[in-house]
């Protein structure tokens, strides 16, 4: 591809400098951030916007993130800030930190799904702050990935999908992260999780004291609930495989669960922590890593694999729903379409 980037081993960020003019001039851009790899496009500019959309397939109620370099652009698509907004904003930017603010009138309809907020966040990945200076707009930009998929950790679990649908690739290698930012809408002067990330529960009380953590992150929005946030509704990060996600604090219960559920199929694949992967020998397994870290970063990449190995059923570990591991379990039960077994 003539406008490909690889930044793999390069530090010369100078580069970019061709991906911002192409963004500013309204097209596609894949890059990577410190979560995971964004498809990017002129926040300010509805045609550009649905691009994302139509490259994506994305359902138009489903809002995005405007991601900016500095605290500079932040007056030009917010407004009315409040003092705990400001707390939280220094406290966790640059980062994986998403705020849900009043918008100002230069944000298009399209960005937000027809909401008067819009979800900003100021990476931390090097690249993508670059690539937001050098383009010098707010850029738009949802995960990586066909709606639907597991998001994109790095650029070769997705380059074959949205290779022939971007204007300019830039390949990072894989993210640090690994799972996209968190979530936060104050409310009444109380911050309410919408997405978990790895910005915990337990971090943001550290800064302001007190925060709740929104009913559909580990449960399906109604129909016709307006969306506040990206990935709160829709079938998100899943294989083709059905999928069951099974937890118990008991690691003997877990495992007997697991091999009950995989003696009922003839072709099952189970997706457990490695430290647990000998107690499950006879069937097809995947390690995930053992620390929440671990986990975090391997588990995109490993949804996008089970396909490969033509399960008919495919069943997961789960992990505590406490700090990291509430994102990651938000991620496994939309991945599992909610068929979730938790084992007291």
């Amino acid at each position: 591809m003539e406008n490909y980037l690889d930044l793999r081993n390069d530090n010369n960020y100078t580069k970019l400098e061709q991906a911002g003019k192409m963004i500013r001039e309204g097209g596609l851009v894949l890059f990577p951030t410190e979560t995971v790899y964004g498809i990017g496009a002129n926040g300010l500019n509805e045609k550009a916007v649905k691009k994302i959309y139509e490259a994506k397939g994305r359902a138009s109620d489903n809002p995005l993130i405007l991601h900016i370099a500095n605290f500079e652009m932040l007056p030009q698509i917010a407004q009315n800030i409040s003092d705990i907004e400001k707390k939280l904003m220094k406290a966790f930017w640059p980062g994986p930190f998403t705020i849900i603010l009043n918008r100002t009138k230069i944000v298009p309809d399209i960005v937000t799904a027809g909401l008067e907020t819009v979800g900003i966040r100021m990476p931390s990945g090097i690249i993508a702050q670059k690539l937001i200076e050098y383009a010098n707009v707010p850029i738009a930009a949802p995960s990586a990935n066909i709606s639907g998929r597991p998001s994109g950790t790095n650029l070769e679990d997705i380059y074959e999908e949205l290779k022939d649908k971007m204007d300019f690739i830039i390949n990072g290698g894989n993210t640090e992260v690994g799972l996209e930012s968190t979530v936060v809408r104050v409310i009444n002067g109380v911050p309410h999780i919408l997405r978990p990330g790895k910005i915990t529960a337990e971090d943001i009380e550290n800064v302001v004291g007190t925060v709740e953590i929104d009913e559909h992150i580990l449960h399906k929005t109604g129909e016709g609930q307006k969306i506040l946030s990206p990935g709160m509704k829709y079938r998100h990060y899943a294989p083709n495989a059905k999928c069951i996600l099974v937890f118990s604090k008991e690691n003997n219960k877990l495992i007997s669960k697991i091999k009950e559920l995989s003696s009922e199929y003839k072709n099952p694949l189970i997706i457990a922590k490695n430290e647990n992967l000998e107690r499950l020998k006879g069937v097809q397994t995947i390690g995930m890593g053992n620390s929440l870290e671990e986990i975090s970063k391997n588990i995109f990449t490993i949804l996008r694999k089970v396909d490969n190995y033509h399960p008919d059923i495919v069943i997961i570990e789960g992990v505590e729903k406490e700090g990291l591991g509430l994102a990651i379990m938000n991620r496994l039960i939309r991945a599992c379409e909610y068929n979730y077994i938790e084992i007291e």
